[in-house]
């Protein structure tokens, strides 16, 4: 076993493995009726449905380097991809929900989704531009010109909307620190919300609206590597100190993007054999 795709029941603390593949699996979302998973491998998408999980491949033309910062509308009707395939740096695509072609957001690359707001309006995202960071952005779900979001920090990533849509959480580095931040959705109101010694990633708040799940690395964790020791953390929203759910082997593709289930009972991730 590679990857072991899993469900963590937030009320009975328990993670209950749903899929073990020898590839290389990452990055689940859940979908909007709660009867499947989509995650990536090896550049391209697959449907995992959880009544009879398997590998289903869903077509994505000539998108066949996704990355694992995919996603799907708040109405269940289409996916969102980062792919590099024709431009040769990752770009943002919109496609449906069952396959077919994607039809390119985001002139400018490299780009990486993260997170589409709840009235379906807007996606989030981090960029390079030039020679500086990666920053937050924002575009049109229909394509237009980008928003600059998050500034003044040394690298930013993860960009998630609130269940509300009023403010956007990431994880930005500041003084070499990588912590939990969130915003208003115009970039406004920024305020810290974790401060430890650990390196977070990755927070996805609850439909819900009452937490925020993340993925932790141990102090001094450069970037988001895969097959490290790693923690998967519980914040309320509305902030204060968070908890942790389960230590695991994992990292890199293990819950980078939205992973809820529609009920905010459980959400998926990945875990990994150890060496």
């Amino acid at each position: 076993m590679r990857s072991e795709i899993c469900l963590y029941d937030l009320e009975r603390g328990v993670a209950e493995p749903v899929l073990r593949s020898d590839q290389l699996v990452e990055a689940p979302n859940w979908t909007r009726d709660g009867a499947a998973l989509i995650v990536n491998s090896a550049g391209r998408l697959f449907r995992v449905p959880l009544a009879t999980p398997a590998l289903h491949e869903i077509d994505t033309d000539f998108a066949n380097g996704c990355n694992n910062d995919h996603g799907i509308s708040p109405d269940g009707s289409r996916l969102v991809i980062s792919d590099r395939s024709a431009t040769g740096e990752s770009c943002l695509y919109t496609l449906p929900i069952d396959g077919g072609t994607p039809r390119r957001v985001t002139d400018q690359a490299p780009s990486y989704w993260h997170g589409w707001s709840p009235d379906g309006a807007m996606l989030a995202y981090v960029g390079r531009r030039g020679r500086g960071p990666y920053e937050v952005f924002s575009i049109p779900t229909e394509g237009g010109d980008e928003t600059r979001l998050a500034e003044g920090f040394e690298h930013c990533d993860g960009p998630d909307y609130s269940a509300d849509g009023n403010r956007i959480w990431f994880n930005g580095q500041r003084d070499g620190r990588m912590q939990l931040w969130r915003m208003c959705t115009d970039g406004t109101g920024l305020e810290q919300m974790t401060n430890d010694t650990r390196c977070n990633w990755f927070p996805h708040p609850s439909p819900d609206g009452r937490h925020v799940v993340y993925l932790s690395y141990a102090p001094g964790t450069d970037g988001h590597p895969r097959d490290r020791e790693v923690e998967l953390r519980l914040i309320p929203a509305a902030g204060s100190a968070s908890r942790l759910l389960l230590a695991l082997f994992g990292g890199q593709g293990t819950i980078n993007v939205p992973s809820w289930s529609p009920d905010s009972r459980h959400f998926a991730f990945v875990r990994y054999a150890r060496p």
